[in-house]
């Protein structure tokens, strides 16, 4: 999970790292308020950024420097309902100004090719990094992080002298490390990122900007990562599958996919568009995997999020009895379907291979519901579900 740089900027102050004061906005006049209350500390001069999960605002407009109320008022008015690369501004941060003597970068992350951790630094920060990295890899340190030690002082003086701080400085921008180290291991992210991290005019190491993700399977051990998701955008579908621990991703076909781990699920897709190909171009609805060992009550449930689409016309239900048992299956099917009665109308072409399968295919053959079609195999299946699907859409 991505976070807004203003929750980032939260995140960072609880953990002690050095950040100036900053207020969200969602209207002009609130936007007017904040700078009016912030920017008593700095000379009246506040900065305006555009509050979405990208980058580039700044060369889309999208960050301002305002040196009255009005002018951060006038700068909310342009920035609000601005489109950066398919985001639409709906929330703006207001910032106090800082008298910026030098601009650093600095980040760490997950380095899933060695399995570790790698902290990033610079002495050259407010630029896009990629571009740095190509252009001048040599300013760029890139220090490696056992995570089971992580950063302490040693790995901080490591970190700061690769990338060639002055001595002076060294001391200051270590202590921010270490701090921003905490957050990316209290808070179990997988990246923290400050572009740019700034030395003041009068010597104080500051992050003037913040960039933070969390990973979502630590969640359970955070319960208030669950108030920084952003679900203004998100599907209901979506939002609904998260609540019945369904991976579940929406997509615009009109052949709803159930499987029992994601491997197979792609697969699916792929089966299923290549077969729509001869019925008009009927493609996959969606993407759930209901996982290795789903009982009855999950099949269900994914069953439930699949026919509550109305894109869906026909659902492929494609299962591999390995933990998953194919009894299992076809009992959440019946009971789903049973649950769902007479309201519902959409076929269902089910294909069970694997661990016990000749009693899940008795089960439905015994039900004999006039929705559900039993295919052997997983080309016929598909083929069988993008005809249906093409028949209901015509």
């Amino acid at each position: 999970m991505d976070l807004f740089e203003y929750q980032a900027r939260d995140m960072f102050e609880a953990h002690g790292v050095p950040v100036l004061a900053g207020a969200i906005a969602t209207t002009p006049e609130e936007a007017r308020a904040a700078a009016e209350r912030i920017g008593a500390a700095s000379g009246g001069v506040t900065v305006v950024k555009a509050q979405v999960k990208t980058g580039g605002r700044g060369k889309a407009g999208g960050v301002k420097v305002a040196r009255s109320a009005d002018e951060a008022q006038a700068a909310a008015e342009q920035i609000l309902g601005m489109d950066i690369k398919g985001h639409t501004v709906g929330t703006v941060m207001v910032a106090a100004g800082a008298r910026i003597a030098e601009e650093y970068y600095f980040s760490i992350l997950l380095d899933r090719a060695n399995r570790s951790y790698l902290a990033m630094c610079s002495k050259e920060g407010g630029m896009e990094i990629e571009q740095l990295a190509v252009e001048r890899p040599e300013a760029l340190a890139k220090v490696p992080v056992d995570p089971n030690v992580g950063i302490d002082d040693a790995k901080a003086r490591e970190i700061v002298e690769a990338a060639g701080f002055d001595a002076a400085d060294q001391d200051a921008i270590a202590e921010v490390v270490k701090t921003l180290w905490t957050v990316y291991r209290d808070e179990d992210a997988t990246l923290v990122e400050v572009n740019p991290l700034v030395k003041t005019e009068d010597g104080s190491i500051v992050a003037l900007d913040g960039k933070v993700s969390l990973d979502e399977n630590a969640g359970f051990r955070h319960p208030g990562h669950e108030a920084l998701e952003d679900t203004s955008h998100t599907d209901p579908l979506e939002a609904a599958a998260k609540e019945k621990d369904l991976n579940y991703v929406k997509l615009d076909g009109s052949v709803g996919i159930i499987g029992n781990g994601a491997g197979l699920v792609m697969s699916t897709l792929d089966v299923v568009a290549y077969a729509g190909e001869e019925f008009g171009g009927q493609k996959p609805a969606n993407f759930l995997d209901i996982g290795g060992g789903a009982s009855a009550e999950v099949m269900a449930n994914g069953l439930h999020i699949i026919l509550s689409d109305p894109q869906v016309k026909s659902v492929f239900v494609n299962v591999f009895g390995g933990i998953t048992s194919c009894d299992a299956v076809a009992n959440g099917i019946v009971g789903a379907l049973d649950a769902l009665g007479d309201e519902e109308d959409r076929p269902l072409v089910v294909r069970l291979d694997g661990n016990n399968v000749e009693e899940g295919r008795r089960i439905l053959s015994e039900r004999n519901h006039p929705r559900v079609i039993i295919e052997e195999t997983m080309d016929g299946a598909a083929r069988k579900a993008a005809e249906l699907a093409a028949a209901a859409k015509n």
